[in-house]
């Protein structure tokens, strides 16, 4: 499993917005602050408003904001709309066709395993807790 750039810059956008709860925080602000191509950005912000994760509003003083608190956005939540998936292997992704080789495949418990620990890991972090400085 690699974490695109959209989900990593996802994280990155709301972190920001997390940084900045004074109101409607303009795109080009967190293009310029994150280093992030505004054009690039449009299309992450379209998915996270759209999904309820950001509230927007066009026009003079608009921009984007958070729609409630940081612990309320879990980490795999945002990655999972904006990766579609976290499974470490094409057949356990959501929508696929079982493999005609699941009954006999002596690694598909290992890879449900490790699906179940990347998914409660990344279930289990908050953007609240991305916003308290790392212990040593």
């Amino acid at each position: 499993m690699i974490v695109s750039t959209r989900g990593r810059y996802a994280l990155r956008v709301m972190m920001d917005l997390a940084e900045h709860p004074e109101g409607f925080i303009p795109l080009k602000d967190i293009a310029a602050r994150q280093g992030i191509s505004q054009k690039y950005m449009e299309g992450i912000m379209t998915i996270l408003s759209k999904n309820g994760y950001v509230e927007g509003i066009h026009g003079k003083g608009g921009g984007y904001r958070l729609n409630r608190p940081t612990k309320e956005y879990r980490i795999g939540d945002i990655l999972r709309l904006t990766e579609g998936s976290l499974a470490p292997v094409s057949c356990l992704e959501c929508g696929t066709e079982p493999c005609e080789r699941a009954a006999d495949c002596r690694t598909l418990p290992m890879w449900s395993e490790l699906h179940t620990i990347i998914n409660d890991y990344f279930d289990g972090v908050t953007l609240a807790d991305l916003m308290t400085p790392a212990k040593k």
